[in-house]
């Protein structure tokens, strides 16, 4: 690898890695799993990460063309995103998700543990409008392939630590045990939450030029 392509990876590297931000999706992937079994969150990580992949990989070859055919500005997806992780994180914080747990567990199967990989894991927290935007920006300087190929595998790597980010939280968390994972649990809601208000106000500012 040239030099020139060296510091391409490392730019994309980096930009999407405090986009996707592995260690901050990581606790709250384990807060929203804290019912799943080792295997079952393991599985759900890797699920989500491919979908993430497959995502993003979507809107680096497509996106243009695909948001330019719906109509549909970036803010947009800003907009939505932090308004269904609002609800995730208010559910997080006030324990809905276990109430509702229980409710479901009285009709079907205990072993039923919801599956959290598409949503809101792969998108909007992994595939987010950051992280798409930020994938958009990086494809459209890329000049001819072997730079799209650089872009594409700095995606791979950041996807692969926060896969293993994921996989890695759920049980050094529950070492904490029950009283702590609650605590961890409603802070890490109140935080989702702030991120996704933040979600929102960019995409009203972006909407209406705050």
């Amino acid at each position: 690898m040239t030099e020139a392509m060296t510091e391409l990876f490392l730019s994309a590297f980096i930009t999407l890695f405090v986009v996707i931000d592995p260690p901050g999706c990581a606790p709250i992937y384990a807060g929203l799993t804290k019912a799943a079994s080792n295997a079952q969150a393991r599985n759900m990580a890797i699920r989500a990460s491919i979908i993430a992949f497959i995502i993003l990989l979507v809107f680096a070859l497509f996106g243009q063309d695909l948001l330019g055919a719906l109509h549909i500005e970036l803010d947009a997806f800003r907009i939505a995103g932090g308004l269904m992780l609002f609800w995730i994180a208010w559910e997080m914080v006030f324990e809905k998700r276990t109430q509702r747990r229980e409710e479901r567990a009285e009709k079907v199967a205990a072993t039923e543990v919801e599956d959290v990989s598409v949503f809101p894991m792969a998108m909007p927290m992994l595939a987010g409008p950051g992280a798409i935007a930020a994938i958009m920006l990086l494809q459209n300087e890329a000049d001819g392939v072997e730079e799209t190929l650089v872009v594409l595998g700095a995606l791979v790597s950041v996807l692969f630590i926060t896969m293993l980010a994921l996989i890695a939280a759920g049980p050094l968390i529950r070492l904490l045990g029950d009283r702590v994972e609650a605590v961890i649990t409603r802070l890490l809601g109140v935080l989702l939450a702030a991120l996704a208000a933040q979600y929102v106000i960019d995409g009203l500012r972006g909407s209406f030029g705050i």
